[in-house]
């Protein structure tokens, strides 16, 4: 009996000192911007998720970008990008897809319309952003000239006003200025969960190398414990093979 009893302490001491789980809900910061001295637009993630580019930016050459993130409906990016097409303004994009979200759910548990973050960007750099009131704190948004940065789950207001203003301090390829905003915020705090990936997307109407390609950059590191040390490797290796076209 006594040594039962010494197996039931030890069992719930383990289980007692082990980490929490990590949150359900994805804890990211993004920023999407645009260079009207070249006409890409574009955008740059960075969260504690793997693979985060996989579902978060969208872009389109002469139509714009979206961010989707926090509870995240992943529809919401080109549902976006066609309603920028048929010339629907960012402002008013934000809220026709919130309104028209069914808020189904997922796999049979809550998954709330209330706590999605979303932001858009057209192609001459006008954009909207929302952080809905369910979103995982600390979440939020912050815009600045030619760009709007966004996250939740960070160490606070200053991820989003950091990466603001690195992206309008920094000069160089949008590429270049979409990373230091990332660093930035990284070095205010981040996501408060850590880091794991990260990714970028920029676009231009046949921009890219090859023919009829308007992918400018497109760069994912999926599961790295240093994400935006990978990122910045390949931004900055792109830079020094390939010449931006005007």
């Amino acid at each position: 009996m006594q040594r039962g009893l010494t197996s039931i302490l030890l069992i719930v001491t383990l289980a007692a000192s082990l980490p929490a789980e990590q949150p359900d809900f994805p804890g990211t910061f993004s920023i999407l911007a645009y260079d009207p001295a070249t006409g890409e637009i574009g955008g740059a993630v960075q969260s504690r998720v793997f693979s985060v580019g996989n579902g978060v930016l969208w872009a389109e050459a002469d139509t714009g970008v979206a961010a989707t993130q926090a509870i995240v409906d992943v529809s919401y990016g080109p549902k976006a990008l066609a309603l920028l097409r048929q010339g629907v303004k960012p402002d008013a994009i934000v809220k026709q897809i919130l309104d028209g979200d069914p808020d189904p759910g997922l796999n049979g548990r809550p998954w709330p319309r209330a706590g999605r973050q979303f932001a858009v960007m057209d192609a001459k750099g006008n954009y909207a952003a929302h952080t809905g009131p369910e979103a995982t704190k600390w979440a939020g948004h912050k815009g600045g000239t030619f760009c709007t940065a966004q996250g939740n789950i960070l160490a606070g207001e200053a991820v989003v006003a950091g990466m603001v203003e690195a992206f309008e301090k920094t000069t160089g390829h949008l590429s270049l200025r979409l990373m230091a905003a990332l660093d930035a915020g990284q070095a205010a705090g981040g996501d408060t969960r850590g880091k794991q990936s990260a990714a970028m997307l920029i676009v231009k109407k046949d921009g890219g190398v090859w023919l009829h390609n308007d992918v400018v950059l497109r760069l994912q590191v999926d599961d790295n414990p240093e994400p935006l040390n990978e990122l910045r490797r390949l931004v900055e290796m792109n830079a020094r093979r390939v010449r931006p076209r005007q």
